[in-house]
C-alpha cells in the first residue's frame, strides 16, 4: 500500500525525541462580524469627547465673561495710573485706602462738574437753535429762490415735513427705542461701577497684590515682574501726564480763539476741545471741533470756517512739534507705532482697546528695551540717510556741481584750489 502525503512528510522530517513540534502556518485576522474591537479605542474615545465638551465649556464660559475682563483691564489701566499719586500720598503718611478714596473723589468731582457744564451749555444752544431755526430756514428759501428762480414758501415745507412718512416712521422707531435706550443707559452706570470698583481696589491693595503675584514666583521672576510693573506704572502715568499737557495746550489756544470770534460758552468749549482731542485717539480732534463749530455758526456761519481753519493748523503743529516734546521723555513711541497700536487696540476690544493701546505698548516697548541687547550701528552713508560715500557714489547735488563746472567755457579750478576767495 503506497503511503499518503502526511505520511511521507512525517518520514521525510522525522521529529526528534524532546524537540517541540514543529509551527504551523500562522492564524489569518479575524476581520468578520465576530471581530473584537481594540481596547484602547473606547478610552481615545472617551478621552476625545471630554475634551470637545472641556472646550466648548471653556469657550462659552470665556464668551459670557469676556465683559468682565475687559472691565477689569480697564480698570488696572486706571489703577496704574492713580498709582503715583497714592503712593505720594502714602509716603506722607496717608493710608492708602483713604489717599485712593480722595483721589478717586476728586476726578469725580471735576467730571461731573464739567458734564453739568456742557450739559447746560448743549440744552441752551439747542434750545437757541431750535427758536432761530425759523430763521435760518428763511434765510436758505430766499436763497434758493433768488438763484434758482422758484417760489419755495417755508409754510408748504412744514408741512411737507410733517405729513412725510420719512417723520412718521422716525416718531414710532424712537418710541419704541425708548426702553432699549434705558438698559443701555443702566448698562452703562453698572460698567461704569465694576470699573470704579475694581481699579479702587488694585490700588488701595497695590502692595498686597503684588506680594500676592511674587510669592508664586521664584526670587528671580518676583525681580522681573516687580520691574515690569513699575515700567507700566511710570509710562501709563506718562501717558496721563503728556496728554494732560497738551490737553492744557490746546484748551487755551481754543478759548483764545473763541474769545477773540466772541463765542459763547468759550471756556467749557475749550475744556471740551482739549479732553476729548487727547484722549480719544486719531479722530478725537475732529469729534472735539465739531462742537465749537456748530455753536460759532449759531453766531456767524463765517465763524464756524475760522475755527475749521484754526482747528487743523493746530492739530498740525501739535503733532510735529508740540507732541515730540512732550512724550519724548514718557511716552518715546513712534507716531507710526501709535497709530498701529491704536487701530490693532480698536480692532480687538473697540473704543477700550484705542484708550489702552498707546500706554500698552510703551510698557511693552520699554520691557523690551531693558532686555534686548543692541549694537553699535557702522557709519554707513545709507544709515546716515543719504547714497553719498564709498559704494554709492556722488550725491545729486555734488553732479549738479561737476556738471556745472564741465560746461563750456567754465574756468576750471587749480590743482589746490578751493575755489573761494
Amino acid at each position: 500500500m503506497a503511503p499518503t502525503d502526511e505520511t511521507g512528510q512525517a518520514a521525510r522530517h522525522p521529529t526528534t525525541p524532546g524537540a517541540p513540534p514543529p509551527a504551523g502556518p500562522p492564524t489569518p485576522p479575524i476581520s468578520g462580524p465576530g471581530a473584537r474591537m481594540p481596547r484602547w479605542l473606547p478610552r481615545a474615545m472617551v478621552l476625545a469627547l471630554t475634551l470637545y465638551a472641556v472646550f466648548q465649556l471653556g469657550n462659552w464660559a470665556f464668551h459670557q465673561v469676556i465683559g468682565l475682563l475687559i472691565n477689569v483691564l480697564i480698570a488696572f489701566f486706571l489703577a496704574l495710573a492713580v498709582e503715583p499719586a497714592v503712593s505720594w500720598m502714602a509716603a506722607r503718611g496717608v493710608r492708602r485706602g483713604l489717599g485712593t478714596f480722595l483721589v478717586f473723589l476728586g476726578v469725580l468731582i471735576a467730571a461731573a462738574g464739567f458734564v453739568t457744564l456742557l450739559g447746560s451749555m448743549l440744552a441752551g444752544q439747542i434750545i437757541k437753535i431750535v427758536e432761530d431755526f425759523p430763521e435760518y430756514l428763511d434765510s436758505v428759501i430766499n436763497w434758493i429762490n433768488t438763484h434758482f428762480h422758484t417760489e419755495l414758501r417755508r409754510v408748504d415745507i412744514q408741512e411737507g415735513l410733517l405729513r412725510s412718512d420719512w417723520l412718521r416712521n422716525y416718531v414710532q422707531n424712537s418710541a419704541t427705542g425708548v426702553l432699549d435706550v434705558s438698559a443701555q443707559v443702566l448698562g452703562g452706570l453698572f460698567q461704569l461701577l465694576t470699573i470704579g470698583l475694581f481699579s479702587f481696589y488694585f490700588a488701595a491693595d497695590g502692595p498686597r497684590l503684588r506680594r500676592t503675584v511674587c510669592s508664586l514666583l521664584p526670587p528671580a521672576r518676583q525681580a522681573e515682574v516687580l520691574r515690569a510693573w513699575e515700567i507700566a506704572v511710570n509710562k501709563t502715568g506718562g501717558y496721563l501726564y503728556s496728554r494732560g499737557l497738551m490737553a492744557l495746550a490746546s484748551g487755551l489756544a481754543h478759548y483764545v480763539l473763541l474769545e477773540f470770534l466772541e463765542v459763547p460758552y468759550a471756556p467749557v468749549l475749550a475744556v471740551w476741545v482739549g479732553l476729548v482731542s487727547q484722549f480719544i485717539p486719531t479722530i478725537g480732534t475732529y469729534l472735539a471741533g465739531a462742537l465749537p463749530m456748530l455753536i460759532a455758526f449759531t453766531v456767524d456761519p463765517w465763524y464756524a470756517l475760522w475755527v475749521l481753519i484754526f482747528v487743523v493748523i493746530y492739530q498740525q503743529f501739535e503733532n510735529y512739534v508740540l507732541q515730540p516734546k512732550l512724550t519724548s521723555k514718557t511716552v518715546d513711541i513712534h507716531p507710526a507705532v501709535a497709530f498701529g497700536s491704536v487701530v490693532a487696540g480698536t480692532a480687538l476690544l473697540g473704543a477700550v482697546g484705542a484708550l489702552i493701546a498707546i500706554p500698552a505698548v510703551a510698557t511693552l516697548q520699554a520691557f523690551l528695551g531693558a532686555y534686548v541687547r543692541r549694537y553699535d550701528v557702522t557709519d554707513d552713508p545709507r544709515v546716515l540717510g543719504h547714497r553719498g560715500g564709498p559704494g554709492g557714489g556722488p550725491g545729486a547735488l555734488a553732479r549738479v556741481r561737476g556738471l556745472w563746472d564741465r560746461r563750456p567755457g567754465a574756468t576750471r579750478p587749480r590743482d589746490g584750489d578751493t575755489g573761494t576767495s
